[in-house]
């Protein structure tokens, strides 16, 4: 029997390690796309290639969404079974200063990747990470596949404008093209800066007495937390349906920031007292403030609460999420602790 090939763009992000790993385990070659940089960007990887059971079934190739020529080089190449578009400007508050390049890789790369799909007439199936951003300002809670969209950031619209360009080209081209509406899931490989690394990372820092203080935003904005580990199954369980279609892939759970800060310090046996409020809250720990709020943290426009409502998943995929808030942030606590003996 033929192994499956899989395609994915965004290779050296969270999600796309995960997946990577995760394929190759199903007997997949996986064929990663990354940005050039000039600083280094593949330490998520380090796994893979260590592994030669991993490495073997895996290979790397240069691709910029921005960049037509690169997307259409690398499909024709290797004709892949599945296409997975994780690659995005992803950091919500960073896209209010750069809307126009947020736009053009959330966005038009997806036309770009589509666009070859159809041109070439592959067979590959697509999927397209969306992400809860897109219900922003929320119409109602919790949010399913039928729940509008209400996005108050860049990031939030140009998500919202792929999510369509992959309905119309499912549609009109009869593409296999679906939507993964994934609330927000982090991991040990989180990038630095997103809120629940940033809380990790500086509590631990604070610990071991290697760091003094932790500057954050606004913390009652409410979140459903899931682990990207089981994040990426979802992703898989997409493509492997007879028909294509759009899912919410959440844990129902929600937490507020300030409650992810307590589970994160009572594993630590931090003992918190907070003391202030609103924007003069403080965290404190032996007398000494150790968690404060800044003004610089808070975006234009807030997105106050997100919540998952994921039956159709469960139902169709026969897809539930195997960690709980908890289990997840034990997991970053020991990467990090682990990465500060080294």
């Amino acid at each position: 029997m033929k192994k499956k090939l899989a395609l994915i763009f965004g290779i050296t992000g969270q999600d796309g390690s995960y997946l990577a790993k995760f394929l190759i385990s199903k007997k997949y070659t996986v064929i990663g796309v990354k940005r050039r940089s000039s600083s280094v960007t593949t330490h998520r990887l380090t796994d893979i290639y260590k592994d030669p059971q991993y490495a073997k079934n895996f290979k790397m190739f240069y691709g910029d969404l921005g960049d037509y020529a690169s997307i259409f080089k690398i499909l024709k190449k290797f004709k892949p079974d599945e296409v997975y578009n994780l690659a995005a400007q992803s950091h919500v508050a960073v896209s209010f200063n750069i809307p126009d390049y947020t736009n053009d890789i959330n966005a038009n790369g997806v036309i770009r990747i589509l666009e070859t799909i159809k041109t070439l007439k592959l067979k590959s199936k697509f999927y397209q990470a969306g992400s809860s951003e897109m219900f922003g300002d929320v119409i109602q809670t919790p949010q399913n596949e039928k729940t509008p969209f209400n996005p108050v950031s860049p990031y939030a619209v140009s998500k919202v404008q792929a999510y369509w360009i992959t309905a119309f080209y499912r549609k009109a081209y009869n593409i296999f093209a679906c939507n993964g509406i994934l609330f927000n899931h982090e991991s040990p490989l989180r990038g630095e800066n997103f809120v629940t690394k940033k809380i990790v990372q500086g509590l631990v820092k604070i610990k071991q007495k290697k760091q003094r203080k932790l500057f954050l935003g606004n913390i009652y904005a409410k979140r459903d937390w899931g682990h990207a580990e089981d994040y990426v199954k979802a992703q898989w369980l997409i493509l492997q349906q007879k028909k294509p279609d759009d899912f919410v892939i959440a844990t129902g759970k929600q937490y507020t920031v300030k409650d992810f800060i307590n589970l994160v310090a009572k594993q630590l046996k931090l003992k918190l007292i907070w003391r202030g409020v609103g924007i003069n809250e403080k965290a404190y720990f032996n007398d000494k403030a150790i968690i404060e709020c800044d003004k610089r943290y808070f975006r234009p426009s807030e997105v106050e609460t997100l919540k998952g409502d994921c039956s159709k998943a469960r139902k169709i995929l026969k897809w539930k999420p195997l960690h709980n808030i908890n289990s997840l942030i034990k997991d970053m606590i020991s990467y990090e602790i682990n990465n500060l003996k080294e």
